[in-house]
This record gives structure tokens, C-alpha cells and sequence, in this order.
């Protein structure tokens, strides 16, 4: 296989979706993850996807102003269907087999989320692509990456974002932002940075997942994260900081 890693989960937010635009889905974008995807497939790794929908609704935003933010959640979940159908129609077209599982019943569209079965389809080859976050509102599709990857027992999370990885301040606004070449949980936690929620990082801590963040724009990254090279940020219990 050439790689380490035998099942990945990966994180895609919604807002990676929409490219330079301003809302919603850019085809190319889509297109393009979807052809990254099918040269990791190709290497023999077993390959899940948790994919994000704020590139369409967020039900925080919404809730802020006013909507009650049970159902601004609910909302939410059905937007990262919608992101999850693209890019799934986007793999079947070129040739990668792939399931939909949802955490809300969809079943004209997709299979409910059943554990054992997502496992099965892994080892068969599929891609898995889990929709509508975790099916409950208040938690978000970072915890699901985190909760999924822990139920199918993936050996890390992929979280691909726009920047390059975790640094000490935003490097947009401040050019001597330093970037972390690895973390620790608990550096994460106590310090509050912007990896994923809290709530994800104690569920990857209590299971020993590592999380490594990289740039999803760079053509080729996703590839070069499950062969193993050091781009991005790599967060896990046993780093040290540097």
C-alpha cells in the first residue's frame, strides 16, 4: 500500500465546498477534491468523509439571530446532505464507489447510518460519506468527524481547512504568526485554538485519534497526508509542541 494509515476519516467543512465564492457549492472545487480522493482510494486506504455545510446554512449564525437553535441546527444538518450528494455524484462519476449515510432517515437519497455497515462498505473499497452530522442538534460536524472516526475506528482525522495548519495567532492579520508543526491535546484545549471544538478534541483524546490539519487548496495535499509527509499540523496526545 505504501502508506501507514489503513482507514482515514476525513473532514471537509462546508465552506471548502464554495471555493472563492461566496455561497454555496463550486463545482470545480468539488470536482477537484473528488479527484484527490480517487488517487488515495487507488492506494489501497479505506477512506470516510464527514462533510460540513456552512457554505449553505449555519445554524449558529441563524440562532444568534433569533431562530430557535434546535431547529437552525436541524437545518444545518440537511445542508451538509446537500454538500454530501455533490460530492458523491462527483465520485460515482468518475468511477469511485461510494455509500451515503445519513444520521436523519433519507431514504430515498441515502442509507441510515448504521455502524457496522459503513465498516463493511470501508472494507469493500467504498468511500463512506456521512451526512446530516450526528443527527442532534447543539453538536457540531466537528464532533461527528471526531465521533465517527472513533465508532469505525479510523486511525486518523484529516481535517482539511483553509490554511495551513494551527498557528499561535490568525497569520492573516498578524505576519509573524507562528505555525505548529505538532501539538498536544491538551496545549489545543487549554489555549483554546481554533482546530476544532472542545468537545471534538476531548472525544480524539479519549480515543487517541490525531487530527492533522492542512491546506485543502493545495492541489496533491490530501495525497501526501495519507503518504505520510510532513505538511499541515498534526495534533495527538504524545507530541510535543514545536
Amino acid at each position: 500500500m505504501g502508506t501507514g494509515y489503513r482507514r482515514v476519516l476525513l473532514k471537509l467543512s462546508g465552506e471548502a465546498l464554495m471555493g472563492s465564492m461566496g455561497y454555496g457549492i463550486d463545482p470545480e472545487v468539488v470536482n477537484s477534491i473528488a479527484s484527490e480522493v480517487k488517487e488515495v482510494v487507488a492506494t489501497g486506504v479505506q477512506l470516510a468523509i464527514v462533510v460540513g455545510g456552512g457554505n449553505i446554512f449555519r445554524g449558529m449564525k441563524a440562532a444568534s439571530a433569533g431562530m430557535d437553535r434546535a431547529t437552525a441546527d436541524y437545518i444545518g444538518m440537511i445542508a451538509t446532505v446537500m454538500n454530501a450528494m455533490t460530492l458523491q455524484e462527483s465520485l460515482e462519476r468518475i468511477g469511485v464507489q461510494t455509500r451515503l449515510q445519513t444520521a436523519i432517515a433519507m431514504q430515498e437519497v441515502a442509507e441510515p447510518y448504521i455502524r457496522r455497515k459503513a465498516i463493511r462498505h470501508l472494507e469493500l473499497g467504498r468511500v463512506v460519506i456521512f451526512g446530516a452530522g450526528s443527527g442532534n442538534p447543539f453538536f457540531t460536524t466537528d464532533t461527528t468527524a471526531a465521533l465517527r472516526a472513533a465508532e469505525i475506528d479510523a486511525e486518523v482525522i484529516f481535517k482539511a481547512t483553509k490554511v495551513d495548519g494551527v498557528y499561535d495567532c490568525d497569520p492573516h492579520t498578524n505576519s509573524n504568526a507562528k505555525r505548529y508543526k505538532s501539538l498536544t491535546y491538551a496545549h489545543v484545549l487549554n489555549n483554546e485554538l481554533r482546530v476544532m471544538d472542545s468537545t471534538a478534541i476531548a472525544l480524539c483524546k479519549e480515543n487517541n485519534i490525531p487530527i492533522l490539519v492542512f491546506d485543502l487548496n493545495t492541489r496533491g495535499n490530501i495525497h501526501r497526508a495519507v503518504m505520510g509527509e510532513s505538511i499541515g499540523t498534526i495534533v495527538g496526545g504524545s507530541c510535543e509542541i514545536s
